[in-house]
């Protein structure tokens, strides 16, 4: 969701609650526990679930290899319902052209850095940059080039922007802010 009015552009950044994070994190908590149930079934020399049958597993090595990949495999998982939990990466890029001044905002990790707050002023953004590289892994990213700061990323490189939404993106935010646009 986006807000525009002639001196006003408010753009809302998602951050890590997206369907595919949700998906991963319950598939990857699922089959972690899944392992850690074969591994402690093995170890114990029952079967816990039925669905998981593990007489025919000896613990050693395999049922500690199954233990180790459960674990690792919940760590993993919740570090990614931790990120999803905390929103890491949403926020807000606000152009203001009446105060003339750009604030970008993005929720990161807890702790004293939580909150990335930059401002600049409209006057030292030099350019509008797209970054396009086609291929078997396809990168469009636009930049904002700021004067004396360098280039500041203005979409996630994860964000699967078709190049005609690039362009368009790139050309409207070129328009109200009036600085050029540069392609690599």
């Amino acid at each position: 969701m986006n807000w525009r009015s002639e001196l006003i552009w408010i753009e809302l950044i998602t951050g890590s609650r997206k369907t595919s994070n949700f998906f991963w994190a319950c598939i990857l908590f699922l089959g972690s526990l899944g392992f850690l149930v074969v591994g402690t079934s093995s170890y114990l020399g029952k079967n816990l679930i039925s669905v998981f049958p593990s007489q025919q597993i000896p613990f050693f090595p395999q049922g500690i290899v199954m233990s180790f990949y459960g674990i690792a495999g919940l760590f993993i998982s919740s570090y990614l319902w931790c990120t999803i939990s905390w929103n890491v990466g949403s926020g807000y890029d606000r152009f203001d052209r009446k105060e003339g001044i750009m604030s970008l905002f993005r929720w990161g990790f807890p702790g004293r850095n939580r909150r990335i707050f930059l401002r600049f002023f409209l006057k030292d953004i030099q350019s509008i940059r797209m970054e396009v590289r086609e291929g078997l892994f396809p990168r469009r990213v636009l930049y904002m080039e700021i004067r004396g700061q360098g280039a500041i990323p203005l979409t996630r490189t994860d964000e699967n922007l078709t190049p005609r939404e690039i362009e368009q993106k790139a050309a409207e935010l070129a328009y109200f802010l009036r600085v050029p646009i540069e392609v690599f």
